[in-house]
């Protein structure tokens, strides 16, 4: 099916907000050994603030959904915009551990706003074929954010210090709130439509598709939490880099996840386009995706940096395969009043499962080295991919 002009622009437009979302949280893990340095704080210290993140992301995943849908995707998404941008620009003034760990843990309040949002602007303009494009157009901003965070905040850390890095990157989300404000409209199709009984997110929860599709990002979610958060200090001790180094290779991998995001969206379009069923389309898709995603157990015993990253960009490469598609089901299952809490309520499980798994990282990290998270990385997928078949058999999207 065509998509209209304004569905690009809006695409655009989700792209560039989940750019800045990624851009800003991966500012700490670039320049996270030049902020240990000042601070005086070890591998466990940095696990710790990096959790309060991600306590906060898991906590506000679900709530945040809640809120999207009761006030609407273009208030709603300002309100997270604007709040995750002022925390990005608190990191500046951070003095240890308490206040860097203070100030993400806010962050974290307001970033996962980003996707329920996202998922309902989709849901409001993309034609069903076509969500999983929509979702993969979004989703590649965070690859994009990803890239261009090395190679930025190690330039401005290097010219300029780390606390300017936190400035230059939440003042773009300021500037970013006026184009969406402007630009930003409800169809009216959807504002014609008879709106369909809202449930009270318990009830959404206790569904099948939402407590299953929780269970699955509980599983796969931690996994690109990893390689956000960690992959700097991976280069940094394990393969000898500076942060010159970082700035120059860290991005790699993050632009095969753009490549996963936009070809995972496309393909299951396409397999649609070709008879198959929109369960089947997006089914296939992420099984292909989980697939690959054992590559991440060799990266730790490349014997070099070079094979070491090709791995990692499989990874990446995989994980947005299945993320386009899986992210899409809640626009798939629920109705548009419910949308933005579903997909809230599902991003929680991931929320959580990466919470665990960071503070899992830090402790095996620092006694046994990152061979073990590595393993453990490359399976989470196909076990997951297993949970998906199972537990959806029956529903739309199985």
């Amino acid at each position: 099916m065509k998509i209209s002009n304004r569905a690009w622009i809006v695409a655009a437009l989700l792209f560039s907000a989940t750019l800045l979302n990624y851009l800003d949280r991966l500012t700490l893990s670039v320049v996270s050994r030049t902020v240990r340095a000042d601070f005086g704080l070890n591998e466990i210290d940095y696990s710790h603030i990096t959790t309060l993140f991600l306590a906060a992301y898991a906590i506000m995943y679900a709530g945040s959904g809640f809120i999207v849908d009761r006030i609407g995707t273009k208030r709603g998404f300002a309100l997270f915009m604007f709040t995750w941008s002022s925390a990005q620009l608190m990191h500046a003034f951070a003095v240890g551990k308490w206040s860097m760990g203070a100030c993400r843990f806010l962050l974290g309040l307001a970033e996962p706003g980003n996707w329920p949002a996202s998922a309902k602007a989709v849901a409001e303009w993309f034609p069903v074929e076509r969500r999983a494009l929509g979702m993969g157009i979004m989703n590649a901003g965070t690859s994009l954010g990803s890239a261009l965070a090395p190679i930025m905040v190690a330039a401005i850390t290097i010219r300029f210090g780390w606390r300017a890095a936190f400035v230059v990157t939440g003042a773009a989300g300021i500037l970013w709130l006026i184009f969406w404000w402007k630009l930003y409209f409800t169809p009216e199709s959807v504002l014609k439509s008879a709106p369909a009984p809202r449930r009270p997110w318990r009830e959404i929860f206790a569904s099948r598709a939402c407590w299953s599709l929780c269970l699955a990002r509980f599983f796969t979610d931690p996994v690109i939490y990893f390689i956000i958060f960690w992959l700097p200090e991976y280069l940094g001790k394990e393969r000898g880099f500076s942060l010159q180094m970082i700035g120059a290779y860290a991005w790699v991998p993050f632009i095969f996840g753009d490549i996963g995001y936009l070809t995972g969206g496309w393909l299951s379009g396409k397999l649609m386009d070709r008879g198959y069923s929109l369960g089947r389309a997006r089914r296939t898709v992420m099984y292909m995706g989980a697939a690959v995603m054992p590559a991440a157990i060799f990266a730790p015993y490349a014997p070099n940096f070079e094979l070491a990253l090709a791995a990692i960009c499989v990874m990446t490469l995989g994980h947005a395969m299945w993320v386009a598609n899986l992210q899409s089901i809640p626009t798939d299952v629920f109705p548009s009043t419910e949308v933005a809490t579903a997909s809230g309520l599902t991003g929680m499980g991931g929320a959580f499962g990466g919470m665990l798994a960071n503070l899992g990282t830090g402790y095996v990290v620092q006694h046994y080295g990152y061979a073990p998270v590595f393993i453990v990385a490359g399976l989470m997928h196909p076990l997951a991919a297993l949970i998906v078949r199972r537990l959806l058999g029956p529903s739309q999207v199985a």
